[in-house]
């Protein structure tokens, strides 16, 4: 009994000399004199520490003595290591921590950009599922982009009209090397389609000003399209419709290092036009054919060598009532023929990522203009063009610190056109050398800016330029940030104007405002802006009296005197989740712009820029019917038309007014029955799209006669038209990516 008291009595000095020996370490932790919670605080190398509570406080007991290190980490905070010693009192300790800096975290510019392709650090707005699942794109992407702020609707020509910019303001870049010729030949009053599939592309980037100096020789905006790394697997896949038959395969190796592929497909409008009534006279239904091929590479790095090639052609023949008393029938026929080739390489080479491209266009088109009297032909004008493009770029980055990023580089357009016009002939050879620099700077994870500067050199018209170019972001709060960009933007003026040497560059400055917020599913976007145009071509006829079907291809240009602005506001708000399984976006454009360039007398609202622009676009997918439903609407107030012409060697307006107000709405389903099967070899979808599904008759111009007494409407080649397609997948089931985007 006395020994279990002895020892209990040792056990009780024991546990009390431990006690009284340990140490209470606390404080508090703070940011810019702000408390933080959640910050992890530890003695180095051992098991003793806490967490912050809500008012930034910590305590925690230890036993240890002697010089230690009490370590404070959490996440998004730099981590801190302070220096104790414990020597049988209390320590009061306090830290000032400081904000972990990142690209992941920090606030992204976005001023003036829509970017679809680094989820990480921005909202995707366009995803290539997108452009699929929004009625009325047509699976192309310059359709689809169509529903977005600041681009408009023009639907009588093909490119990107954005901001109160020409579709020639607009320039498309592939993995960073120029497209040119992005869409397919056409003839006047009807546009061209997209030549590359959206398949291709995984992402994005729609900068409808104020874009990144990397780029030049485009006014108004960019599209940047990044081309898929590698496919998941070896598949085939194939469409069928009234329109088109086409046919797509992938191989992709054991190692899933590299792959190749083939891909075809040939379409033609014929039987779509013996089905529904145009509002075009197709003497011949466009049709055509192309082919492409890749290559994709996976580097031991982790860079990639990627390669697409391809070439098509495309024939048409459109007829329409004459306006001129020596004619009764107007005939305008079309040959087209492209080639394009893209190659690219990128690597990291320690603290260095290179990236460099070149790309090859080769484009023919031979237009035929005639006119008939009583089925005989009476007169016949040729026009041909053919061009060959050489792009390449190099691009060097590296950063300069944790988060900041400075990259430099060089680019080489050069162009060579010949153009036949009857019995005229014009020669156009031009090397455009450009130089950039441009550095990210991140200052703290909510103010970041990007500073850059572009100059360029063109032997055509033998001049420079220098365009300094600078974006700041601040995030205001969690959800909301804002951004300003400003920049100067110069380009060549077209070169079917040019016949002399005497010219400058065109220029615009940006000015751009934006406020963003990106929270729970839902993404809001306002944005302001202002764009002044100096040097602008001008124009002159070489003939008076000319139809305005036809004055395009008397102009050319005679100064630099040309000016102009456009000015605006857009709205975009996208919600995926108010409403269960539906995702719907709704824009808003106001454009006030005014020009006088090419033929116009004096300043004019541009007969391209519609004041007001509506868009709205829903899509759901339906699980236990397998299916999706697209809606899409556009609304535009009218445009402003005008009747050119030169006389006395002086342009004057004819006549002018007013179109009707432009509108549109579109539906589109896809039914997926492989949805929910197992282990299924193949994945169809069916396709239903109805384009103008209230066959409302829009009208996009006028044309007139060369006494001006007589005109005809511009409208669509179809009011309301129908699509009815079947593409089947064999080896990668895309359908996950409907079902998990819930459209």
């Amino acid at each position: 009994m006395k020994t279990q008291r002895k020892l209990f009595s040792l056990l009780t000095l024991v546990i009390g000399i431990s006690i009284w020996s340990q140490i209470t370490v606390s404080g508090k932790v703070t940011y810019k004199n702000k408390v933080l919670k959640d910050i992890n605080v530890t003695l180095k190398d051992t098991y003793d520490g806490a967490t912050t509570d809500a008012n930034g406080n910590y305590s925690f007991t230890t036993s240890e003595t002697g010089d230690k290190i009490l370590v404070f980490s959490g996440q998004n905070y730099d981590e801190v290591e302070l220096p104790v010693k414990i020597e049988g009192k209390n320590i009061l300790m306090n830290a000032n921590l400081k904000e972990q800096i990142s690209e992941i975290n920090a606030v992204v510019i976005t001023a003036g950009s829509i970017e679809a392709s680094d989820k990480k650090r921005a909202t995707a707005l366009l995803t290539p599922l997108d452009v699929y699942t929004t009625a009325g794109a047509n699976g192309q992407i310059s359709s689809a982009l169509g529903y977005l702020p600041g681009v408009q609707k023009v639907g009588e020509s093909e490119g990107l009209f954005v901001r109160g910019g020409t579709g020639a303001e607009t320039k498309i870049f592939m993995d960073g090397n120029l497209v040119n010729n992005y869409f397919t030949n056409s003839v006047p009053g009807i546009a061209g389609r997209d030549r590359f599939n959206t398949s291709l592309f995984k992402g994005n980037i729609f900068s409808s000003g104020g874009y990144s100096a990397i780029y030049g020789q485009a006014l108004s905006s960019v599209l940047v399209l990044e081309s898929v790394d590698l496919p998941e697997t070896k598949s085939f896949d194939f469409g069928v419709s009234p329109i088109f038959l086409s046919a797509n395969y992938q191989k992709l190796n054991q190692k899933k290092t590299a792959s190749w592929g083939f891909a075809g497909g040939y379409s033609n409008l014929g039987l779509m036009g013996k089905l529904f009534n145009f509002n075009t006279d197709f003497d011949k239904y466009p049709q055509g054919y192309g082919f492409n091929g890749n290559f994709r590479i996976k580097t031991k790095k982790g860079g990639f060598i990627k390669y697409y090639g391809s070439v098509d052609e495309n024939k048409m023949a459109v007829g329409s009532e004459s306006l001129e008393p020596d004619s009764d029938k107007n005939m305008v026929s079309l040959k087209g023929q492209n080639m394009y080739h893209n190659l690219s390489y990128r690597e990291k080479f320690g603290k260095y990522f290179l990236n460099i491209g070149t790309s090859y266009t080769y484009n023919s088109s031979d237009l035929n203009f005639a006119t008939f009297l009583n089925d005989v032909e009476q007169s016949n004008t040729l026009i041909n063009n053919q061009s060959n493009y050489i792009n390449a770029k190099a691009v060097v980055e590296r950063k300069i610190d944790r988060a900041s990023v400075l990259r430099a580089g060089f680019e080489l357009n050069n162009a060579d056109e010949n153009m036949k016009y009857g019995t005229f002939e014009r020669n156009y050879k031009d090397l455009i050398s450009s130089a950039f620099a441009e550095t990210d700077l991140i200052f703290t994870n909510n103010l970041t800016a990007k500073v850059g500067a572009r100059t360029e050199h063109s032997s055509y018209l033998d001049k420079w330029n220098f365009s300094p170019r600078v974006a700041l972001a601040y995030r205001i709060s969690k959800d909301w940030t804002t951004s300003l960009a400003y920049g100067i933007f110069y380009q060549n003026p077209e070169s079917k104007y040019l016949y002399s040497k005497n010219f400058d560059f065109q220029r615009a400055d940006h000015y751009i405002f934006q406020v963003q917020k990106n929270a729970n599913g839902r993404s809001l976007r306002f944005e302001a802006f202002y764009k002044k145009y100096d040097d602008l071509i001008k124009t002159i006829s070489l003939a008076d009296n000319v139809s305005s079907a036809n004055n395009q291809y008397y102009q050319i240009a005679n100064s630099n005197a040309g000016k102009g602005f456009a000015k605006g506001i857009e709205f975009f708000w996208r919600d995926k989740k108010t409403f269960k399984e539906i995702d719907y976006w709704l824009t808003y454009s106001y454009l006030d712009s005014k020009r006088d360039f090419l033929n116009y007398p004096f300043s004019l609202a541009p007969n391209f820029a519609s004041k007001h622009t509506l868009n709205a676009v829903a899509k759901k997918f339906v699980m236990d019917w397998k299916t999706g439903f697209n809606l899409s609407y556009t609304y535009s107030k009218g445009r402003p038309y005008y009747d050119l012409v030169s006389e006395n060697g002086e342009n004057i307006v004819r006549h002018q007014g007013k179109l009707k107000d432009y509108s549109g709405l579109n539906f589109s389903i896809n039914y997926v029955p492989s949805v929910g099967k197992k282990d299924s070899k193949s994945f169809t979808v069916f396709v239903l799209s109805i384009n103008n599904i209230l066959g409302n008759k829009n009208v996009y111009g006028y044309n007139y006669s060369a006494d001006g007494n007589s005109r005809t409407a511009v409208r669509p080649p179809v009011n309301t038209f129908v699509f009815v397609g079947v593409f089947v997948s064999f080896g990668v089931d895309k359908t996950n990516d409907a079902i998990n985007n819930n459209l």
